[in-house]
């Protein structure tokens, strides 16, 4: 089984050379170096110049490099795409995806520049049209022409000013959209990023919504600030009495004698073979949580 730990992915302006270079030191799992929202229209071209420079000289570790491009039908999104192709990211963040063909376009290209197959597609889930469609854009994941297709990345600012819908403690608003985007990346084998938390001033409502992201079943919180980092990674990650009952139930069924066994009895609880399953998940993610450290 082979994770990839996506708990703290933070958005770093790509107009800002100070904190490109900050993102290589701090505790993230990912940066997202953007071009789109961050960046005013003037500082567009010196944005990406700065972020594939950046993003072609390395240093950021363990860390996963994405690029967020601009929408790929306004004026800079294929540039910006076709440069992204060229430096070789991690992954590419298309925004507004809200149909397969979005995400063809953007293998299209990445594979018409040379771009290595390493390069994968995150999606930004962000429209009334990605939700409608959203069983669809994750289902390009399991043809070759979506092939590169890994993450879909929730954009609860921007679903928010589509539908008018408020933000609300709970938010209870959105959670038809969160479950939705959820149960389609599961389909079809992707991680889902949930979106930001946009008071830096509240610790407590960010504490409890990144839990409601891991009760649901994100795989990480997208951030705007490295102050949210440390609770991000604390949240999304399994306590250790989580992984050592996970080791516990994989060890249980490794036994001769539970080997054929669909059922077993653990500390007086009934433990399914899809238990032991969940446990080799959480014991691989705090392998790899732990290998990145």
């Amino acid at each position: 089984m082979t994770i990839r730990p996506r708990r703290s992915v933070l958005y770093m302006p790509g107009s800002n050379a100070r904190a490109l270079e900050k993102a290589k030191t701090l505790a993230t799992d990912a940066v997202i170096l953007d071009l789109e929202d961050s960046v005013a229209p003037d500082a567009k071209a010196t944005a990406r110049d700065q972020v594939m420079a950046v993003a072609a000289a390395g240093g950021f570790g363990s860390r996963e490099v994405v690029i967020r491009v601009n929408g790929l039908s306004g004026p800079w999104g294929m540039a910006d795409l076709e440069a992204a192709a060229m430096v070789a990211p991690d992954a590419i963040l298309i925004p507004k995806v809200s149909k397969p063909e979005d995400v063809f376009e953007a293998v299209a290209v990445l594979d018409r520049c040379g771009a290595p197959e390493s390069v994968k597609i995150w999606a930004m889930f962000e429209t009334p049209l990605a939700v409608l469609n959203a069983a669809a854009i994750a289902a390009a994941a399991s043809v070759e022409e979506g092939r590169r297709l890994a993450v879909l990345v929730l954009g609860t600012n921007d679903l928010a000013k589509e539908t008018r819908a408020r933000f609300v403690p709970g938010r209870t608003t959105m959670l038809p959209w969160l479950t939705t985007a959820l149960a389609a990346a599961r389909a079809y084998g992707l991680d889902v990023i949930d979106g930001v938390y946009n008071n830096l001033s509240d610790a407590e409502g960010f504490l409890v919504e990144c839990e409601q992201g891991r009760d649901l079943g994100m795989d990480g919180k997208t951030l705007i600030h490295p102050n949210q980092l440390a609770v991000a990674n604390a949240i999304f990650s399994p306590s250790a009495a989580e992984i050592e009952q996970a080791r516990r139930i994989i060890a249980a069924f490794a036994l001769p004698e539970n080997a054929a066994k669909g059922v077993i009895t653990l500390d007086g609880k009934m433990v399914e073979r899809l238990h032991a399953e969940m446990a080799e998940r959480v014991v691989a993610i705090a392998d790899a949580i732990a290998a990145a450290a």
